[in-house]
């Protein structure tokens, strides 16, 4: 293979307008603005990464983002990719947190060493099955919007739906209803409260919930309520599955430990990366438990980073990987991973894929060339 070396970081901006207003919980957005790494070896092969910023959950902005990449992007100078546990430590004794940054930096790591090697991903995390289904979310609204958003949904061939909840019992009871009624019986219905309900609330709602034959129930409540999410997990007739609750392997661990959940969601973005989310992964498996993956609101780089994922990891059993489906215009042109009657399907080429991007979407933000060995403290 030979020493070829990171010679230089390159970092861009991109934002990614909605099809339509997206409300949770904790919130409603239109736009995210995303940061996208570029990693460059001293012969010009190029791997990309790209990460989606969230203040409620990661508490981290565009701008927090581009100030850690500051600290870690001069870290990978210099260095052999193919050193990526290595890469991942000094990264993380340079700054605590910051998983989004970090995500972007190791996944163009790791798409140069795919492109390097001329595997793809996939295979090189495994190469367990070739395509995985994936649910499309369907925001907070009115239960009668969305239940028409339902079937057109059904329409253009997805089979799973996920449905926004967690304000009042009354509401979203009302919710699953309309869309259950909407859809008939064959379409798989999930839902995700978003932290939304105390744990009585939770309990209550899942227990008059199961009439509409719900699938499972994310996140029903606060995130650092494990104990509470045990119990409703204990009460509740439909599977609960933590995502806010796990960010790290350690987070995974603890949930598996306090028989807090039946699924543990994992996304890219929230565990840091693809080693840390291939740790979550291999601890939800020894104990029993298997996993999504998710997405936040990233563009077709990371969405298509995580159906290689996906598709490489035998315990990642479904997804929820649309949203780059709910965007405007993609800053990923053509080569993402496709979408065929409701299946992702990764490319098949080396590193993530022969991604073409749209260079008038990226805002140029900085250029690391300078070697750094990070701090200690």
């Amino acid at each position: 293979m030979g020493d070829l070396l990171i010679e230089r970081v390159e970092i861009y901006e991109a934002k990614l307008l909605y099809r339509q207003p997206f409300t949770i919980s904790l919130g409603t957005s239109t736009y995210s603005v995303d940061v996208i790494a570029k990693v460059y070896d001293d012969e010009g092969n190029v791997g990309l990464g790209e990460t989606s910023p969230s203040r409620k959950i990661l508490g981290e902005s565009e701008h927090t983002i581009e100030a850690a990449m500051r600290d870690i992007a001069p870290i990978l100078i210099g260095e052999d990719p193919e050193r990526l546990e290595l890469i991942e430590e000094r990264m993380d004794k340079a700054i605590l947190g910051n998983t989004a940054a970090k995500l972007a930096l190791e996944m163009a790591v790791i798409d140069l060493i795919g492109k390097r090697r001329k595997i793809p991903l996939w295979r090189m995390l495994g190469g367990y099955r070739e395509k995985i289904e994936t649910d499309f979310t369907i925001g907070i609204k009115k239960p009668e919007e969305m239940a028409k958003d339902a079937v057109e949904l059904v329409s253009r061939g997805f089979r799973v739906l996920k449905l926004k909840v967690g304000t009042s019992p009354e509401e979203d009871l009302a919710r699953v209803k309309a869309v259950r009624d909407a859809v008939g019986n064959s379409i798989r219905i999930r839902i995700d409260a978003n932290q939304g309900w105390s744990v009585k609330t939770a309990v209550k709602v899942l227990n008059e919930m199961q009439r509409y034959d719900v699938e499972l129930a994310e996140q029903p409540v606060k995130w650092n309520d494990i104990e509470g999410m045990a119990e409703v997990r204990m009460m509740s007739p439909i599977p609960i599955m933590a995502d806010e609750s796990v960010h790290t392997p350690e987070d995974a661990l603890k949930v598996a430990m306090m028989e807090a959940a039946d699924y543990i969601n994992i996304k890219l973005t929230k565990a840091g990366g693809i080693l840390k989310a291939r740790r979550i992964a291999e601890i939800s498996e020894a104990a029993g438990i298997p996993n999504m993956i998710g997405c936040m609101m990233e563009g077709g780089i990371s969405i298509t980073a995580a159906v290689h994922f996906a598709c490489g990891m035998r315990n990642v059993v479904t997804s929820d990987l649309d949203s780059d489906i709910s965007l405007k215009q993609d800053v990923v042109e053509d080569g993402s991973a496709k979408l065929e009657n409701g299946y992702r399907i990764p490319p098949d080429e080396p590193g993530l894929g022969n991604l073409r991007l749209r260079d008038d979407m990226l805002k140029y933000i900085a250029t690391y060339k300078e070697r750094s060995e990070g701090e200690e403290f």
